[in-house]
């Protein structure tokens, strides 16, 4: 019999709303799915097209002593660790984002972005 009355109490307690503390009020809450959308993505990355950064070209390093690169002067010519031919290192903000090759194009130097890097430097194949 006591099992019974513990049942009976207990589905009462679920059943009967429990009162708000005193002093409390309702808020109103958006929809769960409200605002999530893709619509909102365009809106803030608009935000951030006009934003400025800073894109390098790295061609190649190199370690010179101090004593060679007071002797530079016009017509110098600095060794690179890099080949003629192999890709060159972009990096936005100081970070590397991609590598590709040096063109010409109008007598202007320009980069073809040939492989995106991913976040542990490593190249991902460009998706055609």
């Amino acid at each position: 019999m006591a099992a019974a009355i513990a049942q009976e109490a207990a589905e009462a307690a679920s059943a009967a709303p429990s009162a708000p503390p005193p002093g409390s009020r309702p808020v109103d809450m958006p929809e769960l799915g409200a605002g999530l959308s893709g619509s909102r993505e365009p809106q803030a990355i608009d935000m951030l097209r006009d934003v400025d950064l800073n894109v390098k070209i790295e061609l190649g390093r190199s370690r010179m002593l101090v004593d060679d690169v007071l002797r530079l002067g016009e017509g110098s010519v600095v060794e690179l660790d890099k080949l003629a031919g192999d890709p060159v290192d972009v990096f936005v903000n100081n970070r590397l984002v991609a590598r590709g090759e040096v063109l010409v194009l109008n007598d202007n130097f320009c980069v073809r972005i040939n492989d995106i890097v991913n976040r542990e430097g490593e190249a991902d194949e460009e998706e055609e």
